[in-house]
């Protein structure tokens, strides 16, 4: 029957409109407390750190004040309305922001990346997305010749890297200028508080909010979204109150005439202010690192609909403050507080830049770790703070490092315009990288006109290199802070990308021959046991050298061996139902097997203590299915190792004839195993000294069809044999050390800088989240000879 009038023809559509139109208004109103909070609490000391120096000794009046409000409007649409809500936002890579995102893209689509033991499965990853090749002929040939020089494909990762060097700056900057900003509002009351008191109360504030960090910001968060939201109501009140009350004439001050005149009035001390006028943009480029947690629309809306009006009218209300009271100049923003509301408006800006430092602590850690995903940051432990919310991570080392500098930092210089000086510098350079990579990603992603990634480029980099030149003559008051802590990461960084990569190109040259392996024969030439044994290796094809190591000197090994690879993809998050290929090596009387576990650079490496019982599973879906496909069925030893095939733990088929089930009897307690007492009582002390690690304890059982091929059956019965016996982690250690004939600086490199972030960061078993009741470490020493 047709429906009458059409009505219920329109009711689902308006409907799921609705629905989306919700989820993005709640996300709006979450990104206030993650995104919005370092930039919302800029008005704090813009003003203070503009008319610094001789500008505000010589030139400073109510044209000038209308000239710097005039650049900062026009600087705050320029580049976080025009730039990033229109434009940056749209260049997500599958939902996620920030320089790796775009790093990741252009690596999916050019041939940019630099990362080792890739292979072509990994771009048949659902998140890889490579799509259709349409560039244009001078695309192409700027492609080719990008991806044919090495050393441009390296200075473009050290651009990435330089930029989140910029960022973990910023973790440094950003609660020091934040929080000494806000509690300096108490020199303007009756009861003046000292430089050394102001320091020491910015400095306790700042201790417990780092001591804070591992309980994880989503204990706090539900608390963040309404500080910042009434922070802003608070300021778009007190800007108004400002404009009307002072000076309504301030309006007029939105015409870009004003800043001409500006500028022809003060010479080069108004180009040098635009060092402080930058800072009202400091706390942007959050808008694009932090996507992924919300969506572009629910940001787009936080921004256009209530922090962009609200920071310019607190911004207009200041001037307007100020063309009547030019002596305020030290204090603007708590001299032009209205009396009677001035202590909640301390509280709450206060709150404010706790919240604005809290994320972007948080998201230093989230670069750190983005870092050691990309093989460019030593080994370092990450705790999950949160079983609910992905990606809350905390790192401890990294943490009290960003404390003891930020302490050091705001001891050293005790005022927000040297702060300020270092904090642009750090600020417009990461904003300056995204530029240039979002033109990149205009001609190799988007695949438009190369003339229109050149306007951009051109553009925006006119109007950055301008405020950076003006930040950059600020180095001696401060500005150099930044640019040490960048170079002193990024040596950190490149030592260990390259020692790494020397170390994998050893082992890849010199892995151990398969002919060698199958002249052992099935039993390798020792006593193979009961048991699993996972040997960690970081190549993805092949058997690493240590393996020949093991083979000679321990006097048995485990029956079932499994060659595991955990690698990083180019892509933020790999999808559980991909993560694990898996393959044979050798022959199946060899019982030798490959897993190499993806994630990207995004993902998190959850100890849920479930990742045995899903290699087993993983291992057992692959044995099954290599008898039935016939892809699986050549007999040629040689072509065994470097077959693959993606294996889902989720999905497994219906028709399995491996059977898993909790490992617990009718009254509800664990089966007897065949592990020994010994064995048993250890893992029992383990698991109750690792509370937080519940591993699932599982039994696999076997179906038995008759229909199933013997071989099969018996290869079957030997893994589920051997997991019961026990899993066991393998590790070998090797020294690298350069060539005598290496020139000094490899030398140097090698044998001093990388063997000394080898020997004090954390040690793979950690990274990894092997538990150490199960982990074997042979001291083999291979002289991995660098040239």
């Amino acid at each position: 029957m047709e429906p009458e009038s059409g009505i219920s023809t329109h009711r689902n559509p308006p409907k799921l409109s609705w629905v989306n139109v919700s989820k993005n208004l709640i996300l709006a109103y979450q990104s206030f407390g993650v995104v919005y909070g370092d930039l919302s609490t800029s008005p704090l000391y813009v003003y203070t750190s503009t008319f610094k120096g001789k500008l505000k000794s010589q030139s400073l009046n109510e044209e000038t004040i209308f000239g710097a409000f005039s650049l900062i409007f026009w600087t705050l649409t320029l580049i976080p309305l025009l730039k990033y809500v229109l434009i940056v936002l749209s260049a997500d890579d599958n939902g996620e922001g920030g320089t790796f995102a775009l790093y990741s893209l252009l690596c999916r689509h050019a041939k940019f990346n630099l990362l080792p033991n890739q292979q072509a499965a990994d771009e048949e990853l659902s998140s890889y997305k490579y799509g259709p090749s349409s560039l244009s002929v001078a695309s192409s040939q700027l492609k080719n010749f990008l991806e044919k020089h090495k050393r441009l494909r390296t200075t473009l990762l050290i651009v990435v890297l330089f930029g989140a060097c910029m960022v973990i700056g910023d973790g440094v900057l950003t609660p020091a200028i934040s929080v000494l900003a806000s509690v300096s509002g108490l020199q303007v009351t009756e009861k003046k508080l000292t430089d050394s008191e102001l320091v020491l109360l910015a400095c306790v504030i700042l201790v417990g909010l780092f001591a804070l960090q591992h309980c994880g910001t989503h204990r706090v968060a539900f608390m963040f979204a309404p500080i910042v939201i009434i922070w802003l109501i608070s300021i778009f009140c007190i800007g108004l109150y400002n404009i009307i009350h002072w000076n309504p004439k301030i309006v007029r001050a939105i015409s870009p005439h004003y800043i001409i005149k500006f500028f022809s009035d003060t010479g080069v001390h108004g180009w040098v202010s635009l060092g402080g006028v930058l800072l009202c943009i400091t706390g942007t480029e959050a808008m694009f690192a932090d996507l992924g947690h919300f969506t572009a629309l629910s940001i787009r809306l936080a921004f256009v609909c209530v922090v962009y009006p609200c920071l310019v009218v607190q911004y207009m209300g200041q001037a307007a403050f100020l063309s009547k009271n030019l002596q305020k100049v030290p204090e603007t923003f708590y001299d032009s507080i209205p009396e009677p509301v001035f202590w909640p408006v301390f509280v709450i800006a206060t709150l404010a830049a706790i919240v604005g430092s809290q994320a972007v602590i948080t998201a230093t850690f989230s670069i750190i770790k983005q870092c050691h995903s990309l093989g460019c940051f030593p080994r370092v432990k990450v705790v999950h703070t949160s079983k609910h919310i992905y990606g809350q991570i905390y790192i401890p080392e990294i943490n009290w490092i960003l404390m003891i500098l930020t302490l050091a930092i705001t001891i050293g210089f005790q005022d927000t315009t040297m702060i300020g000086n270092a904090y642009g510098i750090a600020c417009m350079t990461v904003i300056f990288v995204t530029t240039f990579l979002m033109a990149l990603i205009i001609i190799f992603v988007w695949q438009k006109n190369i003339l229109l990634a050149a306007v951009f480029l051109l553009f925006f980099w006119f109007v950055e290199g301008v405020y950076l030149s003006a930040a950059f003559m600020k180095v001696p008051q401060g500005g150099w802070v930044p640019l040490v802590l960048s170079c002193i990461f990024m040596v950190v960084m490149y030592v260990w990308h390259y020692g790494t990569r020397r170390k994998y190109s050893y082992d890849l040259h010199n892995k151990v021959s398969l002919k060698w392996l199958l002249g052992l024969g099935p039993s390798l030439g020792i006593v193979r046991v009961p048991g699993v044994g996972l040997i960690y290796s970081e190549l993805a094809t092949g058997v690493p050298a240590i393996f020949s190591h093991f083979v000679t000197n321990l006097p048995a090994f485990h029956n079932v061996l499994v060659f595991v690879c955990v690698k990083s993809v180019p892509v933020p998050y790999v999808s559980p139902e991909e993560r694990f290929l898996v393959g044979r090596i050798c022959p199946r009387p060899y019982r030798m097997y490959r897993c190499i576990v993806r994630y990207g650079y995004k993902d998190i490496q959850r100890d849920d203590g479930d990742f045995e019982n899903q290699l087993i599973q993983s291992i057992a879906e692959f044995i099954q299915m290599e008898a039935v496909e016939p892809q699986f069925s050549t007999s040629d030893s040689a072509s065994f190792d470097g077959r693959m095939a993606v294996i889902s733990t989720r999905t497994l088929r219906s028709n399995s004839s491996v059977i898993v089930s909790e490992q617990e009897d009718l009254s509800g307690n664990a089966i007897q195993s065949s592990k020994s007492l010994t064995l048993q009582s250890l893992q029992s002390v383990y698991d109750d000294e690792n509370p937080q690690i519940r591993r699932r304890q599982v039994r696999f059982q076997l179906n038995l069809n008759p229909g199933m091929d013997p071989a099969v059956r018996e290869e079957l019965m030997d893994l589920i044999q051997a997991k019961e016996a026990g899993v066991a982690y393998i590790m070998g250690h090797s020294y690298v050390k350069a060539r005598r004939s290496s020139s000094y600086l490899k030398k140097l490199v090698i044998d001093i800088g990388y063997s000394f972030l080898r020997k004090n960061c954390r040690g793979p078993s950690v990274a990894l989240n092997i538990p150490h009741i199960s982990l074997i470490e042979v001291g083999m020493i291979i002289l991995c000879l660098v040239l």
